[in-house]
């Protein structure tokens, strides 16, 4: 039991849940604060940048449907200034388009309402054990220079577009090098399931990771996943 107690202690994260439904808002900050986790909130996205200037923040729990600036809009604009939070979104979205919009503006993962609060404190969990992957700062490969800290990636100096679940890839084959990542953890982990549209999404971003920093960057093993390739 003492055992169990001081894991979930090094996981507690800072989190700012952002929703303009007060309802909402008080059920997920009551289930954070459950589970240990130091919580700030916001009804807008202009108070949750006001927030962010004031405190950092690990997590933001947002919701894509604020009254003004869209929650989509505000991922763009923690991703432009550099801020390396990761990004949960809810929303009542439901198209697989949706899904890669809020995806591709900077969000590293998704809940769709209504979900169940187990679930959602599960994926806050998930997010505590990616997070606690070690994994360097920065990593130079060739031409390749990679800022895990301020997300900034550039080729031969030039600046490089990685997307949040690129980045995600890139952290965990990072720090798994000199090892072979296996395809079914890194879906598991990045995805939380390893179903077919999971696994053609990988597919996909590894092919986008491999256009935009180089083909040898990533390295297929052929049946069992992928490797780091510092050759």
């Amino acid at each position: 039991m003492v055992s169990l107690v001081l894991a979930c202690k090094r996981r507690t994260m800072r989190v700012l849940v952002v929703d303009d439904d007060a309802e909402l808002l008080e059920l997920v900050e009551r289930a954070l604060v459950r589970d240990d986790h130091a919580v700030r909130t916001a009804e807008s996205a202009e108070e949750a940048l006001e927030v962010m200037e004031q405190h950092h923040a690990d997590l933001i729990v947002l919701d894509l449907g604020l009254p003004g600036a869209s929650g989509e809009e505000l991922c763009r604009t923690i991703r432009r200034r550099g801020a390396s939070p990761a990004i949960l979104v809810l929303t009542a979205q439901n198209a697989v388009s949706s899904r890669v919009r809020c995806l591709d503006s900077g969000a590293d993962d998704y809940l769709a309402k209504p979900f169940a609060v187990a679930e959602l404190r599960a994926r806050v969990r998930a997010v505590g054990r990616r997070a606690a992957v070690a994994r360097p700062d920065t990593v130079v490969s060739g031409t390749v220079r990679l800022d895990f800290a301020n997300r900034r990636a550039q080729i031969a100096g030039t600046e490089a577009p990685i997307t949040a679940r690129e980045w995600a890839i890139l952290e965990m084959l990072a720090s798994e090098r000199g090892r072979v990542v296996a395809r079914e953890e890194l879906l598991e982990r990045l995805w939380h399931q390893s179903n077919g549209a999971a696994g053609a999404s990988l597919e996909v971003l590894i092919g986008r990771i491999r256009r935009k920093l180089g083909a040898d960057l990533v390295r297929t093993v052929r049946g069992k996943g992928y490797a780091w390739n510092d050759g």
